[in-house]
């Protein structure tokens, strides 16, 4: 008989966390599940760390091959996945011991296609509740899944451009459970970061909600998304960035004009667009590139002068934006690099601050540890945001 959850794990080179993580899975209050580790070439400890997991627990299955990157293990662990639903997590993260009892529980009593819960970001020292301002429970079925969730994923509108930081709150992978017949019955595949760059996660997403007729929402923190992992928080300069993001804005574009979206969606992702100009600009800000003052100052002109950028500045409506975020989008909008350039310095002293990092995360944050791959590059605002998580994030 087939579990009731299948949670899929992809594993490069995480030897200092993966127990913690193997831990929380195999106590799970909710028994009848698999775990599948997808071993994606590690050069360490992982896979005997893995093995011996299996000798005492059948419930691991390892799929053990050559390293492709966090798309390629996630895609081998859904084919493999024999569960009525299926979940990611990722190695250096943690989940509650009733994480996939209660969103289980929640999709079979809804009858939903996709359950998701809210997370708790670890800094080591500290964390941070991602709150978002619903009740406890709430589900969306047929056209409200699309109307509501799918274009929130496409982009922000209105007042939710208000809230930079939450551009993808509701875009990761890893706080959700899909039903196995919506992934494989439309053979949903992850995108290779190596050409995207970031937000595969969300890309996923954008087609499994277009597909999906019902799902329901926990506003329960049960996932543990750590991020004080030194191996994988680098400020290392990634100059394929932008062009990996124009491919990710392309996928999108294409999504769109295939499924005929409404105009809504092509504002939204516009303003996705312009949201990401603080992400992609923090790269270029980023300690590890070897370059002076001048040279940064230029790639920021060269990005604010894109015909990409101009077009979708053109229709941002910064009225919504409070005060500091007026002023950043304000000045990127009228290309004015010098004033980008400062307030990108500041942007960056007020993430280490508030994250109590010495470096933090821009250019090539890892997912599974491939120096390629992007844990979640998106605007990076989330860490702006005080230690006690005091914004909320709402559909």
């Amino acid at each position: 008989m087939n579990p009731k959850v299948s949670i899929v794990v992809p594993i490069y080179n995480m030897e200092d966390y993966l127990e913690r993580c193997l831990q929380s899975l195999f106590g799970q209050s909710l028994t009848d599940i698999e775990i599948i580790a997808v071993n994606d070439g590690s050069g360490d400890s992982s896979m005997e760390i893995l093995q011996k997991y299996a000798r005492h627990d059948s419930r691991l299955t390892i799929i053990d091959k050559a390293n492709g990157g966090v798309s390629a293990a996630r895609n081998d662990g859904v084919l493999a996945a024999r569960g009525q639903y299926i979940g990611f997590v990722d190695p250096d993260d943690w989940v509650e011991e009733s994480m996939y009892e209660q969103l289980y529980l929640a999709a079979f009593e809804e009858n939903s296609d996709i359950a998701m819960c809210t997370y708790v970001r670890e800094f080591g020292t500290h964390a941070k509740e991602k709150r978002f301002d619903m009740a406890d429970k709430q589900t969306y079925r047929s056209d409200e899944v699309q109307e509501k969730l799918l274009r929130r994923l496409v982009g922000p509108l209105k007042e939710e451009l208000a809230s930079p930081e939450n551009l993808d709150a509701w875009g990761t992978v890893w706080s959700k459970l899909y039903r196995a017949e919506l992934l494989k019955n439309h053979m949903l595949k992850f995108m290779d970061l190596d050409i995207i760059g970031s937000n595969e996660d969300t890309l996923f997403n954008i087609h499994a909600f277009y597909y999906a007729k019902s799902f329901v929402f926990l506003n329960r923190p049960l996932y543990h998304y750590w991020r004080a992992n030194t191996e994988s928080i680098t400020s290392t300069y990634n100059a394929a960035l932008p062009y990996k993001f124009d491919r990710l804005y392309a996928a999108i574009q294409t999504f769109i004009a295939e499924k005929q979206l409404n105009d809504e969606y092509k504002t939204a992702f516009y303003n996705r667009i312009c949201m990401n100009v603080v992400g992609l600009g923090l790269n270029i800000m980023s300690e590890g590139k070897p370059a002076s003052f001048g040279k940064k100052l230029k790639a920021l002109h060269t990005m604010l002068h894109g015909s990409r950028y101009n077009q979708s500045f053109k229709q941002f409506d910064i009225s919504y934006c409070p005060f500091i975020w007026k002023a950043f989008f304000v000045c990127a909008k009228i290309k004015f690099s010098l004033a980008v350039y400062f307030m990108l310095t500041s942007i960056n002293w007020m993430r280490i601050r508030n994250t109590g990092r010495t470096t933090v995360e821009t250019g090539s944050n890892l997912a599974s540890g491939n120096d390629y791959e992007s844990r979640r590059i998106g605007n990076n605002a989330d860490e702006l945001l005080s230690p006690n998580g005091s914004k909320q994030n709402s559909v």
